[in-house]
């Protein structure tokens, strides 16, 4: 009889000792469950970056270009461009031969110039022929400020000589596109008059003052 009833108190005990661990066990997956690790978190999506527009992109001003036309070219120099200036380029006491030609871009853009001035000394027939080897090649751009240079021979020697007492000067046409402007009365680069004959010359515009005058004054 007490062998019998120590067995059912055992079995008895048993039973609450599993039903105490099947819970235990149920709370810990419940607690787990509620806890995810870092892999079951969820990452939302990275929102991508919104695509710029080309207008919003481009800095303000890129391409413009104030001096240049529809087709990227620079338009040609005007007399409303320039200021011109002529000054005496031989020693003082020498007889006045070369004369050096300077035009100024005082506009607020770039323009270019191109071939010779047509530069009329005095009552002569016509502007001054431009001297073999000087022609002029491309256009060059003159910015605000830069200056075209252009060299002047008043006498080639052994012909006739007249007095010069004024000079006037023109762009001419520009390739016969437009017609040529007014000329324009250039300051005298001496005082009085000054000898001019047959073989007067000038020079194609040139960069640099050099280029202009080298060829006038090995004349």
């Amino acid at each position: 009889m007490n062998t019998t009833i120590r067995s059912t108190r055992r079995a008895r005990h048993g039973l609450r000792s599993y039903a105490v661990g099947a819970a235990a066990a149920a709370a810990l997956l419940a607690t787990t469950a509620c806890e995810p690790g870092e892999a079951d978190v969820a990452v939302a999506p990275s929102t991508p970056p919104a695509a710029s527009s080309p207008a919003a992109s481009a800095a303000p001003g890129d391409g413009d270009n104030g001096d240049a036309d529809d087709s990227g070219s620079v338009a040609l120099c005007t007399h409303q461009d320039l200021s011109f200036s002529a000054t005496r380029y031989d020693a003082p006491g020498e007889q006045l031969r070369h004369i050096m030609v300077v035009a100024v871009n005082t506009g607020g853009t770039t323009c270019e110039v191109q071939n010779a001035p047509e530069i009329t000394l005095g009552d002569a027939q016509g502007p001054a022929p431009v001297m073999e080897g000087t022609e002029p090649g491309e256009p060059f751009a003159l910015a605000p400020g830069e200056k075209a240079y252009a060299g002047v021979l008043t006498t080639g020697g052994n012909r006739d000589t007249y007095e010069v007492t004024f000079m006037n000067l023109t762009l001419g046409s520009p390739g016969g596109e437009a017609e040529a402007e007014e000329p324009v009365e250039l300051e005298m680069p001496t005082e009085g008059s000054f000898q001019a004959d047959d073989g007067q010359r000038v020079t194609g515009w040139q960069p640099t003052e050099g280029l202009a005058m080298r060829p006038v004054t090995l004349s």
